[in-house]
């Protein structure tokens, strides 16, 4: 495109034009769902994407924010949705939630109701402060700042394991909230969420685990008789939980859940507002308009995998996490971060420039996430990543070979989550 946006608005353009910009400006980019994509890219399959479009379009134009009162179909979707999710993570009785528009709105409104909650159950909590491991999800500290808390994220992981020292020696009067992740994102171990637990119980502290990443997958990883840490509802100090239904849950993105233990805690969460001449005003998210078209591909792709079709695809990304892992760890100068629990396999070197060797896959077509701490890279896993990892470790292997030869030259590309 060679117009610049004054002209590009001066004249209106014919649709076939249209069309032909949009398809070269996506064939530049990189492809989502490539078999070489193993960066945040969520895939089940065409029949998968192909359902949840179709799904998504039917209901453009609604919006779920008057579900209740318009588009009741949106309310049972979301509903039925929501039920799902507090089955799968052991919910007990009377437990609810709400779709939001993505991971940072569900953990902004578990602060914002574990925030409101503290108002009413510790008033001495004058500084109100969160605790979180140093693997926490960046979303915490967005939250606390908007919201005006505190949060205390802990230094190191030591062993890529949150630190429980540290974040039972943080908490004092002041603490109104622990967090733990399952996983978080850096190295796909699940926070050791009971000893977590125990720590808000000790206290009466709100407990709030963020399983964005893999809500979706150690349910399923629990099926195969994977030996996974408790980590959901089935704690009874779990107060409220995320999770991406985007990411493994394969919605079209625009799709989270928040999940709360008691329907009772919704008066925490919610929004009422009625000093002006429209009525009643009355959000459970920090959005008012919501599309419904991601709330429709959420209900279709859940009840159209159901718990065999996501059991099958985290299936075979155990499978391709298993022969990563051996893989990797048999390549001289690398080494596995930890002991992954979930689809992420974070790796690095004690010796080896991690950067060049991100440099040298990029080149040879993979598309890679970056770690700093240590530098180092992580893997997200697809339903057909087990068809490529013969193909990865060779180049892997290449790569570290080109490196400790001096072979490759650096890049500028720095290592960032988001710009």
């Amino acid at each position: 495109m060679t117009d610049q946006p004054a002209e590009l608005f001066s004249t209106r353009r014919p649709a076939e034009w249209i069309r032909a910009e949009l398809a070269q400006a996506r064939d530049t980019e990189a492809r989502w769902a490539d078999r070489r994509n193993l960066r945040a890219s969520y895939f089940a399959g065409d029949d998968v994407v192909s359902l949840a479009a179709e799904a998504f379009s039917s209901y453009l134009g609604k919006n779920a924010l008057y579900g209740a009162l318009a588009y009741p179909s949106v309310r049972r979707f979301e509903a039925e949705v929501v039920a799902i999710l507090l089955g799968l993570l052991r919910a007990p009785s009377g437990a609810t939630g709400s779709i939001t528009t993505g991971g940072t709105e569900s953990i902004f409104m578990a602060v914002k109701t574990a925030r409101d909650w503290a108002r009413r159950s510790k008033p001495h909590a004058t500084a109100p402060a969160i605790v979180v491991p140093r693997t926490a999800h960046a979303a915490f500290d967005k939250a606390a700042h908007l919201l005006g808390l505190t949060v205390r994220r802990m230094a190191h992981s030591p062993g890529f394991a949150a630190d429980l020292d540290g974040m039972a020696a943080a908490i004092d009067d002041d603490t109104i909230m622990i967090v733990g992740s399952a996983p978080p994102y850096a190295y796909g171990m699940v926070d050791p969420i009971p000893a977590i637990a125990a720590l808000a119980e000790r206290h009466g502290l709100w407990l709030h685990v963020d399983a964005c990443v893999g809500g979706m997958v150690l349910p399923f990883l629990r099926d195969l008789g994977v030996s996974l840490p408790t980590f959901d509802f089935a704690l009874p100090a779990v107060a409220s939980m995320s999770v991406d239904l985007h990411k493994y849950g394969y919605a079209f993105h625009g799709c989270s859940a928040l999940l709360l233990r008691d329907e009772a805690l919704t008066a925490f969460q919610r929004f009422d507002f009625d000093a002006w001449p429209v009525g009643l005003y009355s959000t459970a998210n920090f959005t008012g308009s919501r599309g419904a078209g991601p709330i429709a591909s959420a209900w279709a792709v859940m009840t159209y995998l159901g718990r065999e079709g996501y059991r099958a695809l985290v299936g075979r990304m155990l499978e391709a996490r298993i022969r990563l892992v051996d893989g990797i760890s048999r390549i001289e100068g690398l080494e596995v971060f930890g002991r992954p629990d979930t689809t992420l396999v974070a790796f690095g070197s004690p010796s080896l420039a991690m950067p060049l060797i991100v440099d040298e896959m990029n080149r040879r077509g993979w598309t890679l996430a970056r770690l700093t701490d240590p530098p180092g890279i992580l893997l997200l896993l697809n339903g057909f990543h087990h068809e490529i990892v013969e193909d990865f470790l060779a180049d892997l292997g290449d790569a570290v070979a080109r490196v400790r030869r001096g072979d490759v030259r650096p890049t500028a590309q720095p290592a960032v989550y988001t710009v």
